[in-house]
Formats: structure tokens, sequence, C-alpha cells
């Protein structure tokens, strides 16, 4: 099963599972398709957008589990 963490690039992120991307979008995330994606972690987009990276995480984290 694949896992994401904080330090993984959003853009790596999308290319894991296409459906993380929906995720980001309903957490408030709605820049996923902007240049500054293919170079930024979670953790820095999160802090830049008021979200808890936490929150975030395990929400992805449990849609890849669910898959698996």
């Amino acid at each position: 099963m694949a896992k994401v963490t904080k330090d993984m690039i959003i853009a790596d992120i999308i290319a894991l599972d296409a459906g993380t991307a929906a995720i980001l979008m309903a957490a408030g995330m709605h820049c996923i398709g902007c240049p500054a994606s293919q170079g930024e972690p979670l953790e820095e987009a999160c802090m830049v957008h008021g979200m808890d990276v936490d929150q975030v995480l395990d929400q992805i984290n449990t849609y890849l589990a669910e898959k698996s």
C-alpha cells in the first residue's frame, strides 16, 4: 500500500493516485494544478492554505488504504 508523507510533493501525490486530487480540492486546496504544486511539499502547501496537514494526510492515507 502506498503511503503519503508530509514531505511529498503535491504533483507526486496526485501522480500516485489521481483520486487524491479530489481530497485536496475538498479540503480547500484548489490550486493543485498551478505550477507551484509541481515542486511544493504537502506540509508547505497546507501551511500556506491554513490547513491542518495531519488531517489532510489522514484523509489521503485512509483513501489509499481503502483502495488496496
